[in-house]
């Protein structure tokens, strides 16, 4: 037998052991026993795929296994889906069609693979409003059969688990898509375990080095938390077995992911994060006995032991979040003095915590579930699809609004609760009701107090909405909304309203040309146009409909007039200077653009002293100094934009333009400086800025700006300074961290 063969016999058994796996994962779901048509899917696939090999170098047909183990164990979904996870890239990556797919599988199947097939192929394309376009066909499919986007979310993080065989650039893009897009929707799915380990995946691969730091600081400190725990736990136990509790306690950690972001906004290092671990009280669901009841019972146990914090009594079991998530979260002052939170659930919430609300109810064989919250956000999502941004990244951030947001409850006169996100105003509660009611909304009165539209909502507010039938949205309101569905039920509303004006002013325009006898010619328009420096046809005649141009009685003086309006000419010449607007006569008077080198996005960059006058430049987004992890985004110029790795705005770039992505590292740097920003907290007394600035000085650093504001006692403070990478950062945070009265010094 040749080396050949021996490894053609291994990979068989393997892709056989991985199949019969997936098996064993299917034959302990409560599903119906279809073992015969995932059997023909896994057969047809493996003759599909044969030969091909993913990047790693092993057999292709190991990854629909692996996403369809995931669909099976990790989600909870049935036979339908297994197969189109099995499927999902025979019809994009080989000669069969969906067609084939219908005959030999069923139309579900078929309508399965078609939806991922249709988002896998150009999902995050090079064309950022072909990506929207793509996404929008994703969440149209999804709100028809939502085993679409679990199939892959599935697929997905299959791919995060399996990116280490990846070029670095090709990482940062499918970590920026995954953190941008798939986290917040596994999220607002109930999928809560694969969201963890989504944005765990994606923070692990964007910064090994911060990942391992606090990896290393969770297994330092693992056994004081273990004692904390036990300590806590001891009396518990014995309380709830005494009472004949069926039950399973535990501690659950945080992510790495979750301790960063926390250390990030809170702006504190690992030792200051107290809440690192949850106690979870997980209960049997036994028949006869209420789960609400039993969550109280549960309640009631802790709290006769350990003192409550009332303040962070979270009630999910009675109104249950919109993604299906249902416990009840306390915390109390535990015995070794440390506040311990608490979550306390039934097997079957449980159950739905970790793999989805949409999974676990929305299939369940024979039933057909009522209106549910998960129902309601659908029809939310495809109301935003009707009127989607003609921007693309706009229409993706107004998505996005909509996956990560945290529910408040608030009432209508009558009684009935609503459900919005977190920092809901008036005027998004408005456009909840009705886009009629949102559009003519005038104010509104919340628990019977008069508010203005732009009022922040509270949990059980009673909220009465005031309507004029003169009222018409105005582009103001964008700031005052959160939601999506108010945004762009505002942005079609504002689009449609100018185009009516537009219409009016294009009537007046042509019945005072009709009136003057003069003929109406595209030479003459341009004429006018020019005059009152309008772009294009449709701004001209929505100024005449908006009453911001007044055309003259006598139609004929336009023609006469050479000079542009008065009025207007500081502001334009104002504009083109802010936008470099050139006409074309002034083309020969200005310098040629600047040529950067071609740039090749599969190569790694360093950043040497003199990169900067050549393809690279700084942003203040994110203000990245040596040390920092970055990475490149190719411009249209050319030009390359240095980027954090965490940078927000950057974050949006490896979402959208992944073929643009390029691998930077830093260089030797000792005359270039780099402006980054510090915090710094403390007890304020006499002379302790005079400390400050001399550490500053004293490192031979230069100060850009200082900001302290003090009250009560306690000062904080933003000190921006010129630094020549993270080391000469670190040492002056040391060293101001040392001085007298100072709490915490932080990099911005």
């Amino acid at each position: 037998m040749t080396k050949n063969d021996t490894q053609h016999t291994q990979e068989d058994l393997l892709v056989e052991e991985q199949f019969n796996a997936l098996i064993d994962d299917y034959l302990k779901t409560n599903h119906r026993r279809k073992v015969e048509i995932i059997t023909k899917a896994f057969l047809f696939a493996k003759e599909a795929h044969r030969g091909a090999r993913r990047r790693s170098g092993e057999p292709y047909i190991l990854h629909p296994i692996s996403v369809a183990r995931i669909v099976c164990g990790e989600i909870g979904l049935g036979s339908t889906s297994i197969c189109s996870a099995l499927l999902h890239d025979v019809v994009e990556d080989t000669e069969y069609t969906v067609e084939d797919i219908k005959v030999l599988f069923g139309e579900k199947i078929a309508q399965i693979v078609d939806g991922l097939t249709k988002i896998s192929s150009g999902m995050f394309g090079e064309d950022v409003s072909a990506q929207a376009e793509n996404f929008r066909k994703l969440l149209l499919t999804m709100s028809e059969d939502i085993r679409v986007i679990l199939v892959k979310i599935a697929d997905r993080l299959h791919n995060m688990r399996t990116l280490g065989a990846m070029a670095p650039a090709k990482q940062y893009k499918i970590a920026g898509e995954t953190m941008y897009i798939y986290a917040p929707l596994a999220h607002r799915l109930g999928l809560f375990a694969i969201k963890t380990e989504l944005e765990e995946l994606s923070f692990r691969w964007e910064n090994p080095e911060e990942y391992n730091k606090i990896k290393y600081e969770l297994q330092a400190s693992h056994g004081a938390r273990t004692n904390v725990y036990q300590h806590f736990a001891e009396p518990v136990i014995e309380k709830l077995n005494e009472l004949g509790f069926k039950y399973e306690i535990r501690a659950r950690e945080k992510s790495v992911y979750s301790i960063w972001n926390k250390m990030q906004t809170k702006g504190v290092p690992f030792n200051e994060i107290y809440d690192i671990f949850a106690v979870r009280v997980i209960f049997e669901n036994e028949p006869g006995i209420d789960e609400k009841k039993r969550c109280w019972d549960i309640y009631s146990v802790i709290t006769d032991i350990y003192k409550l914090r009332p303040d962070r009594i979270r009630d999910w079991v009675s109104r249950p979040k919109a993604n299906g998530y249902q416990a009840l979260h306390l915390t109390v002052m535990g015995p070794d003095g440390q506040w311990i939170e608490i979550q306390i659930r039934s097997r079957r919430m449980d159950d739905i915590a970790e793999k989805g609300f949409a999974a676990h109810w929305k299939y369940k064989e024979g039933k057909i579930e009522e209106d549910t919250e998960l129902d309601r956000w659908l029809k939310t999502i495809k109301e935003i699809l009707e009127n989607p941004s003609p921007n693309a990244m706009d229409f993706l951030d107004t998505i996005k609004l909509n996956l990560y947001s945290q529910e408040i409850f608030v009432f209508t006169p009558k009684g009935e609760i609503r459900t919005l996100a977190q920092g809901a105003t008036a005027l998004d509660f408005a456009y909840d009701l009705h886009s009629d009611i949102g559009d003519r909304c005038i104010g509104a009165k919340v628990n019977h107090k008069l508010v203005p539209l732009s009022e922040k909502l509270n949990s059980g507010d009673q909220v009465e909405v005031l309507t004029s039938k003169s009222q018409y949205p105005k582009p103001e309101w964008i700031g005052f909304v959160t939601t999506a569905k108010a945004r762009t039920k505002i942005e079609y509303a504002l689009r449609k309203r100018r185009r009516e004006i537009a219409k009016k002013g294009e009537g007046l325009f042509n019945k005072a040309f009709e009136e003057s006898g003069v003929e109406l010619t595209q030479p003459i328009v341009d004429r006018i146009m020019d005059y009152y420096q309008k772009p294009n046809r449709e701004e001209l005649f929505y100024a005449v409909g908006n009453n911001d141009i007044t055309l003259p009685q006598k139609i004929e003086k336009l023609l006469t007039l050479k000079k542009q309006n008065p009025n207007t000419n500081v502001l334009v010449r104002y504009m083109k200077q802010a936008f470099n607007v050139v006409k074309k006569s002034d083309k020969e008077k200005t310098t040629d653009p600047v040529e950067y080198e071609q740039i090749d996005p599969k190569k790694t960059y360093i950043l040497e002293e003199d990169s900067f006058k050549k393809n690279f430049k700084m942003l203040n987004c994110c203000n990245p100094i040596p040390g920092d992890k970055i990475f490149g985004y190719i411009a249209d110029d050319n030009s390359v934009e240095v980027h954090s790795i965490h940078c927000p705005v950057g974050l949006k770039l490896k979402a959208s333009y992944g073929d643009r992505i390029v691998n930077l590292e830093w260089g030797s740097y000792t005359q270039f400086p780099f402006m980054t920003t510090i915090t710094v907290t403390g007890i304020d007394r006499m002379g302790i800025l005079n400390d400050i600035t001399k550490i500053i000085t004293a490192g031979s650093l230069n100060i850009k700006g200082m900001n302290i504001d003090s009250n009560d006692g306690i000062f904080d403070g933003r000190i921006t300074v010129y630094v020549h990478d993270v080391n000469d950062l670190q040492t002056l945070c040391s060293r101001i961290a040392k001085i007298k009265g100072i709490k915490a010094v932080n990099r911005k």
